[in-house]
């Protein structure tokens, strides 16, 4: 058949062209490996050899230089590729790479002008055994690799470097001396080269399969890193599971104590009236104005036990329904007639800064209780400590929008190690007596826009200071 050839080499330009469209997830890919360019440079040097090979007869022999000059050039760059799985390769090199094709292109044209067809076999031939044995000589290296495919890539360059002695020698045997070009080439050498190029589209599909199998390795490890990390996430959640479970534990404990702390006091005041009570009607020696007023004060401990249980609902339900205006002045003096029987028994003495007018808009008893547990928490920490003169100053002033209230006390104040955590719901100093109700004042706070936060004070001492949005 007269174009039997174009068309064989048609055929296979076609069948490299799809094995570079087929690669087209490595040129996807972000980060092209060094292997990777140089094995997508060989295969395109091939397609666009075998392309020449077709088109030349039809356009002009000229081509045939072009073309060989490609298919060299493939089996450097195949070559390179082989070299840089063992190491990566100078960039440099590719000028020597250059420099020796336009030699080979140079050298290839002389002879088809002037010199035989054999010759140029002979030439093509050579390099392309120099590059085989070299490619080879690099696969060798690559024991530890254990690709099945890169095992089938030594077994097709290892056919393709007996292919092309064998040709050479059928050539000579069809009479090569007198072959005028590849066109005209005998039947016997004919059929080992398309043996030849066939063998070589198998390395190529070799390699894309070395990729495809490289790929579904780190597939394979990906995934079982995933279900690793998988596993450990879910091993997360069953720990922050166990640290919540365990962290509600210790806060519902936090707050039955909190709120035992806070029922505390009324309830032993009322313990001790009834305890006195009962013993003045055993001696008999009660009278009515005693006992109206031991009553008086069981009623006035009974309603602070009922304010702090309200008070606690109320905060929890995060509900402001109950609040209103009130002056801050207020709200203090109803509190210190709680604890001035108490300041005078441990001779503490009170001083008061309060400015006039200072309007709040809340639900009272909530701010009652938090001036009290202040309050409380300064008797604690003078009652700790050695302090002769025993002092608690509580001022309140305006200060642009804000109202400002502090408490002070000149006892020890908090050590460095507590401050961090006075508001914390788990945090507690039983040295200083601070600590059990101060993450409800803080609660108690911040539901009105306002803030709390410890200072210490002037002189030495604790001073918690309290900041209200103004109501007026």
């Amino acid at each position: 058949m007269k174009y039997a050839n174009e068309i064989f080499f048609l055929v296979f330009a076609l069948i490299l062209w799809g094995l570079l469209f087929g690669s087209r997830f490595i040129l996807k890919s972000i980060n092209v490996s060094q292997s990777e360019k140089l094995w997508l440079t060989a295969l395109t040097l091939t397609a666009t050899s075998f392309t020449l090979f077709a088109l030349a007869p039809t356009i002009s022999l000229t081509l045939l230089t072009l073309a060989n000059t490609c298919f060299i050039a493939s089996f450097i760059y195949f070559g390179l590729f082989c070299r840089s799985l063992n190491g990566s390769i100078s960039k440099n090199v590719n000028i020597f790479v250059v420099a020796g094709l336009l030699v080979f292109a140079a050298l290839f044209e002389h002879l088809r002008q002037r010199g035989l067809f054999i010759e140029r076999v002979g030439l093509v031939s050579l390099v392309g055994a120099s590059c085989f044995i070299w490619e080879l000589r690099e696969l060798s290296r690559l024991k530890g690799v254990g690709s099945t495919q890169l095992r089938f890539l030594v077994y097709t360059i290892a056919t393709e470097l007996a292919l092309t002695a064998a040709r050479l020698v059928a050539l000579y045997i069809d009479g090569g001396l007198t072959t005028p070009n590849l066109y005209q080439e005998g039947v016997m050498s004919a059929s080992i080269r398309w043996a030849w190029l066939g063998i070589s589209i198998l390395s190529y599909v070799a390699v894309l399969g070395y990729w495809l199998e490289k790929l579904s390795i780190e597939n394979v490890q990906v995934a079982g890193e995933n279900e690793k990390i998988n596993g450990l996430l879910k091993e997360k959640e069953r720990l922050i599971y166990g640290l919540l479970k365990a962290n509600k534990t210790a806060a519902t404990g936090a707050l039955s104590a909190s709120i035992a702390h806070e029922l505390n006091q009324p309830l032993g005041a009322s313990n001790l009236n009834i305890q006195f009570l009962k013993m003045k009607l055993e001696k008999g020696v009660i009278n009515p104005e005693l006992g109206k007023e031991i009553l008086d004060s069981l009623e006035a401990d009974n309603h602070r036990a009922a304010t702090i249980v309200k008070s606690l609902r109320s905060i929890f339900s995060e509900s402001n329904s109950s609040a209103e205006e009130v002056q801050l002045g207020n709200l203090i003096s109803k509190v210190l007639d709680i604890v001035t029987p108490e300041l005078k028994s441990r001779n503490i003495q009170m001083q008061l800064r309060v400015d006039d007018l200072l309007v709040l808009k809340v639900n009272p008893a909530e701010i009652e209780q938090v001036i009290l547990n202040l309050i409380n928490n300064a008797l604690q920490a003078l009652a700790n400590s050695g302090t002769l003169q025993r002092r608690i100053t509580i001022e309140a002033t305006k200060y642009n929008k804000l109202i400002r209230l502090s408490i002070s006390d000149n006892g020890e104040g908090v050590s460095a190690e507590f401050k961090p955590h006075l508001f914390e719901l788990l945090s507690t100093t039983k040295q200083s007596g601070m600590g059990l109700g101060l993450w409800l004042c803080k609660h108690i706070v911040t539901r009105y826009g306002g803030s709390i936060h410890y200072q210490d004070a002037v002189g030495g001492g604790a001073t918690f200071v309290v900041e209200f949005p103004s109501a007026v």
